[in-house]
C-alpha cells in the first residue's frame, strides 16, 4: 500500500514558485517552500512532470520521457560555480511584466543562451560529469535535442530526408559531428539532477516526501517516437494512424483532442512491457511517490483518427490491463483514475491496489451517491479539492448560481455533519475553506490540496484549462507574499485536528 497512515500534501509545481528570473527553479525559493511545508506540518509535496516542455508549454507534452526541464536550473547556483556573472543574468530579461506569469518565450530565447554560456565555461573533464556522460541515461534526450537544432527545431516527421528515419548510424554521426551541442544537453541533465537531489534530500530530512508525475502518453515530437516507432500505432511511413484524447462530456462538448500517439500494446506485450517498466523504474528512482497520469487508459483508452478536427468521432479500445503492472504493485504509486470510469477501470484499480483520486469540486452536484464526496467510505484514495486541470475551487464556486450553488452548499453542509466539521458558508471564500477542511476530515488515506485553494484564489490562478492552447496555461506563479502564517496555521490546525 502506498500510504500506511493518514497523511497530507500540497500541490504546487516548480514553475509556480516565486523567482527573480521569470520561472520557479530548484534554487533558494524551493528550499524556502520546503520550510513552509514543514511549518505547516505537510508531509507530501506534489509536483507536475519535470519534463522539458514542447509546443504549448505543457509538462505532459515532452521531447523525451526522461528529459528534465533545464528552465528549472538555478541561475544563482551557476554564479556560485563561476559559470555566469550576476550582470549576465540581469541583462538577460527573463521576467514578464506580470510577476504572476511565466513568459515562456523569454525563457526560450533568453535563458537558453545563458545556459549555453555557462556550459562553455564548465570543466568538461570533471570526473563526475564524464562518468555521467558514459552512463548514457540521458543520451537519447541529448541526441534528439541536437538533431532538432540541426533541423531548425522541427518535429522528426519534418526533418530533412537524410535524418527522417532513425538509424544507429545517424545517431553516431550526429553525436560525433555535433559533440559539444550534445554534451550541452547532457550537462543540463547533470546540473538539474545535482540540484534536484539536494532539494529532495532537504525535503526528506525535514519529513517531506516528493510526489512526481508520469504522463501516460508521450508527444509525437519526441525521441521515443523517432527511435522506437514500433511502439506506436504508426503506418508503414511511420506516421500516426490514431491519437489520444477524451470523448465529449459536460466539460468539453467536442471532447479533448490531445494528439499524443497511441501505443502498440500488442508489440509491447512481446517483451512484457519493458519500455513501460523502464519508465516506471526511472521515475520511482527519482521520486518518493509516483502519480501515473490517466490511469484509466490502461484499462481501456479512447482513440481518434489522426488528423481529425476534434474528439467527437472516437472509439474505445481495450487496454493492457493488469498485465502491464504485474510485479510492480508493491511500488509507491498513485493512480490518476479520473474521467469516464467503467467497470474495467474499477477492476484494475482493485487489482493493483494503487490509491485513486477523489475531487471535491466534482462532489456536490445534488447526487447523494456521488463517490467524490468527502464522506465516501473507501479509504484507499487521495482526497483533493481540485487538480491542476480544475478551476481553483473559489473560482469554480463563483461560476455557480441557483440550483448548482444550492446543491454544492447543501452537499458540503451534509458532509460537515457526517465528518464533524464546523460548517460555514457566510461567503464563497468561507465555503472554499470549509471544503478544504472536508478534504482533511475525509475518510481517504491522504488529502492533497492545491495551494490556490488554500489561498482562496480565483480563476486567474488556474494552472491549466484542458484541451486549450493559451499562454495562460502552465504559467501561473505565486509571490513570496502568498506564503503567509495564516495559511500555514490553517493547514497545521487541520492536519492536527484530523490526524493527517
Amino acid at each position: 500500500m502506498t500510504f500506511n497512515k493518514r497523511t497530507n500534501g500540497i500541490l504546487l509545481h516548480i514553475t509556480s514558485l516565486p523567482s527573480k528570473y521569470g520561472i520557479g527553479t530548484l534554487g533558494e525559493e524551493s528550499f524556502k517552500f520546503v520550510d513552509f511545508l514543514k511549518r505547516s506540518e505537510v508531509k507530501i509535496w506534489q509536483l507536475l512532470p519535470l519534463s522539458v516542455t514542447s509546443y504549448g508549454d505543457s509538462p505532459y507534452q515532452s521531447f523525451s520521457t526522461n528529459g528534465l526541464n533545464y528552465y528549472f536550473i538555478d541561475l544563482d547556483e551557476l554564479v556560485k560555480q563561476g559559470l555566469l556573472t550576476q550582470k549576465e543574468i540581469d541583462d538577460a530579461d527573463l521576467e514578464d511584466e506580470n510577476k504572476r506569469k511565466v513568459n515562456y518565450a523569454k525563457q526560450y530565447y533568453n535563458r537558453l543562451p545563458l545556459l549555453k554560456k555557462a556550459f562553455s565555461r564548465f570543466n568538461k573533464n570533471d570526473h563526475k560529469f564524464k562518468k555521467f556522460v558514459d552512463e548514457k541515461e540521458y543520451s537519447d534526450f541529448a541526441f534528439y535535442m541536437t538533431l532538432k537544432n540541426i533541423n531548425a527545431g522541427k518535429c522528426w516527421l519534418e526533418f530533412d530526408e537524410k535524418y527522417k528515419t532513425y538509424t544507429p548510424e545517424i545517431e553516431n554521426e550526429v553525436i560525433s559531428s555535433y559533440h559539444d551541442e550534445y554534451l550541452f544537453y547532457i550537462w543540463t541533465q547533470f546540473e538539474f539532477l545535482n540540484e534536484f537531489k539536494k532539494l529532495k534530500d532537504y525535503a526528506n530530512k525535514n519529513g517531506i516526501q516528493i510526489m512526481g508525475d508520469m504522463p501516460i502518453y508521450v508527444a509525437l515530437d519526441s525521441v521515443d517516437c523517432y527511435k522506437h516507432p514500433e511502439l506506436f500505432a504508426f503506418d508503414e511511413d511511420n506516421r500516426p494512424t490514431l491519437v489520444a484524447g477524451c470523448p465529449p462530456d459536460a466539460f468539453a462538448t467536442t471532447g479533448q483532442l490531445w494528439g499524443n500517439p497511441i501505443y502498440n500494446y500488442e508489440y509491447m506485450k512481446e517483451d512484457n512491457f519493458k519500455w513501460f517498466h523502464d519508465r516506471i523504474k526511472y521515475n520511482v528512482k527519482i521520486f518518493d511517490i509516483l502519480r501515473i497520469d490517466h490511469f484509466r487508459g490502461f484499462a481501456s483508452y479512447y482513440t481518434i483518427k489522426y488528423g481529425a478536427p476534434d474528439a467527437v468521432d472516437g472509439k474505445w479500445v481495450e487496454g493492457p490491463g493488469f498485465d502491464l503492472f504485474k510485479g510492480y504493485t508493491n511500488l509507491p504509486i498513485v493512480a490518476e483514475d479520473l474521467g469516464f470510469l467503467t467497470d474495467d477501470v474499477v477492476k484494475l484499480l482493485k487489482e493493483t491496489e494503487f490509491p485513486g483520486m477523489k475531487i471535491l469540486e466534482f462532489a456536490y452536484d445534488g447526487d447523494s451517491s456521488n463517490d467524490h464526496k468527502a464522506s465516501n467510505s473507501n479509504v484507499n484514495y487521495i482526497s483533493y479539492t481540485g487538480t491542476h486541470d480544475n478551476m481553483p475551487l473559489y473560482g469554480y464556486l463563483k461560476t455557480l448560481s441557483g440550483t448548482s450553488l444550492d446543491n454544492f452548499i447543501e452537499g458540503v453542509r451534509n458532509d460537515c455533519s457526517l465528518l464533524n466539521v464546523d460548517f460555514n458558508d457566510t461567503t464563497l471564500k468561507d465555503l472554499t475553506l470549509t471544503t478544504c477542511k472536508l478534504a482533511y476530515a475525509s475518510n481517504q488515506i491522504c488529502a492533497i490540496l492545491p495551494l490556490q485553494d488554500l489561498l482562496t484564489m480565483d480563476n486567474s490562478a488556474r494552472m491549466n484549462e484542458p484541451s486549450t492552447l493559451s499562454d495562460k496555461n502552465w504559467s501561473f506563479r505565486f509571490l513570496k507574499s502568498d506564503f503567509t502564517d495564516d495559511v500555514s496555521n490553517f493547514v497545521k490546525e487541520n492536519v492536527r485536528r484530523y490526524n493527517r
